[in-house]
């Protein structure tokens, strides 16, 4: 299930405040049915779409009552600015090898050596990582208000309603030359519109042309 579609279905409210509830622990359909004060058979359709997007399973207890719970974990981004909308959604990945990144510095080692049992080393690994979830949304919100900053400055280096356009696919070929074709993807708007723009952006010097691809000049 892409991002959009993640969207829509947890716009539901009941649908989120089951998974809050899941979050805690497993629950039968009962269960949820009074937590929310909906019927039943509301709740079953709530967790036939949740089980659908695969965010939610089921069990079997010996007693033949079924237990629902949370399947996965799941992270869900909506970035909305002046310059950019979009949904994406991300699915954690234990075995990548953060030290690799190139601009990514983080203390990975959260093991503790107390000696206050296992029980213990967890609590301190979980309360670090926790903190350092904190640090990383703080270091996104950091990011995201200075994209949204340069490109106000990039697109006031410009006049007329294309403004923005224009500082979109500058800073496009800033990460790597492309053709019209290639640029017109990456910037998710026509070829002729980009194009357009890549021609004004040649006008005032700011590109230059190799062959059929565009570039930053050096």
């Amino acid at each position: 299930m892409d991002s959009a579609e993640l969207l829509d279905l947890l716009g539901n409210a009941n649908r989120r405040r089951i998974l809050q509830l899941l979050a805690h622990k497993p629950c039968y359909v009962t269960e949820i049915s009074e937590y929310l004060s909906v019927s039943p058979k509301a709740v079953i359709d709530h967790l036939e779409k949740l089980e659908r997007a695969g965010l939610v399973e089921s069990r079997v207890d010996d007693q033949r009552r079924k237990y629902f719970h949370i399947a996965r974990n799941l992270r869900l981004e909506v970035n909305v600015s002046p310059y950019e909308f979009g949904t994406k959604s991300a699915y954690p990945a234990s075995a990548v090898d953060v030290t690799t990144c190139r601009y990514v510095s983080i203390e990975t080692d959260v093991t503790d050596d107390s000696g206050g049992g296992e029980a213990t080393d967890l609590a301190v690994q979980l309360n670090r990582l926790q903190d350092l979830e904190t640090e990383l949304s703080m270091a996104q919100r950091w990011v995201h208000g200075r994209l949204t900053e340069v490109m106000e400055e990039l697109t006031e280096q410009f006049e007329g309603e294309d403004s923005r356009l224009l500082g979109d696919v500058l800073s496009t070929l800033a990460a790597g030359s492309g053709t019209v074709e290639d640029l017109s993807r990456r910037v998710e708007a026509p070829p002729e519109v980009v194009g357009e723009a890549l021609q004004r952006l040649a006008e005032e010097g700011v590109i230059v042309r190799d062959g059929q691809e565009w570039r930053l000049p050096e």
